[in-house]
């Protein structure tokens, strides 16, 4: 199965960033609760509609992503730099931004905008599809 289902199948009852690091976990010898607790405060731009909690858990897998043991931190540092701007432009390029609030054209961190998106069911159509299009490009291109 695609990475990308699976997301959208741990969507149904998780937040954005758990459900694409979990999608992974496996992959990244990553145990899943452990996967689950590190990504639950990053849903929903991280509570505050802010960066897209499916691109939080994108970048907590390229952070995990397997490192050659004689890589010193500072070369793996500027390599999961580029990994990083790699991702947001191939996530930007299809979506327009990375902004939670500008992806759902709602502040979903008020009480108002949650509503709204409630009301308009931008969790299942929206989210859903950043979600598997976060895990998508993941397995398309890293």
């Amino acid at each position: 199965m695609k990475k990308s289902q699976i997301a959208i199948e741990n969507f149904k009852t998780l937040n954005c960033a758990q459900s694409v690091l979990l999608s992974f976990a496996q992959d990244l010898n990553l145990d899943e609760m452990t996967a689950i607790k590190i990504s639950a405060g990053f849903g929903g731009g991280m509570a505050m509609a802010e960066t897209c909690g499916a691109v939080t858990g994108a970048y907590m897998v390229l952070g995990m992503k397997a490192q050659a043991e004689q890589k010193t931190i500072q070369v793996i540092k500027a390599e999961k730099k580029v990994a990083v701007r790699k991702f947001n432009e191939l996530f930007i390029a299809k979506h327009g931004s990375l902004k939670c609030k500008k992806l759902l054209g709602v502040n979903i961190s008020t009480p108002e905008g949650s509503a709204e998106a409630n009301s308009k069911n931008l969790f299942e159509t929206v989210c859903v599809d950043l979600v598997a299009s976060a895990a998508e490009i993941l397995e398309q291109n890293f």
